[in-house]
């Protein structure tokens, strides 16, 4: 936990970009029957019925600091899912930059290793020597940026239902656009001496 805090406590360094990332899983949702139009004053009304189409993966990467972040849409979770989007990060969206310092959880598949079971050993090596990789403590994912990132786009594009993956690419670049577009960053209060204060009970007691 505190290497996370502190971490959050570096200034600004445009050559060595703090990255955090998440995943979600999504459940896309169709209607059964048409929904009523909307009218002036009111919601939109639908049936409460809907059909299951299928759940997918939802990637975010944030640079809090920056206020800039990238969204994508993955049909599955799984190690080859993480390394191509960490080898996006790396070379699209970060391309001139020697290292990127990683937060994430510890889930299986955010780890190097992954990278080598989509690309061989060369290339595996060198995305993973351009990670600094720096996980949040198991039960600790409230510390990872990245899920405030998430919660935003739950409230701000997916309260509702969508039926396929194509609209839900379509809507989640629309939503990253803007954003990114008003810089709109993540301010963290939350520091070290706080975490020694108010969170005293994880922390060993000495006589």
């Amino acid at each position: 936990m505190e290497d996370i805090l502190d971490i959050y406590e570096r200034p600004y360094n445009q050559e060595l970009p703090v990255v955090c990332m998440d995943e979600k899983p999504y459940q896309l949702l169709g209607s059964t029957r048409e929904e009523l139009p909307m009218r002036p004053g009111d919601t939109q009304k639908e049936d409460y019925e809907y059909t299951r189409n299928g759940t997918v993966s939802i990637f975010v990467f944030t640079e809090p600091l920056a206020g800039c972040r990238h969204v994508s849409v993955r049909e599955h979770r799984t190690a080859i899912d993480w390394a191509e989007e960490t080898k996006y990060l790396l070379d699209e969206c970060y391309p001139n930059h020697d290292r990127i310092l990683l937060v994430m959880d510890n889930l299986n598949t955010h780890a190097a290793s992954s990278l080598y079971k989509k690309y061989p050993p060369q290339e595996a090596r060198r995305l993973a020597k351009r990670l600094e990789i720096h996980y949040t403590p198991k039960h600790g994912s409230w510390l990872n940026i990245a899920e405030i990132e998430l919660n935003v786009m739950t409230r701000q594009c997916l309260s509702r239902r969508v039926e396929d993956i194509n609209r839900l690419r379509s809507e989640l670049h629309v939503w990253e656009a803007e954003r990114n577009a008003a810089i709109k960053n993540v301010c963290w209060h939350f520091k070290t001496e706080d975490a020694r204060e108010k969170l005293i009970s994880l922390y060993p007691k000495f006589s």
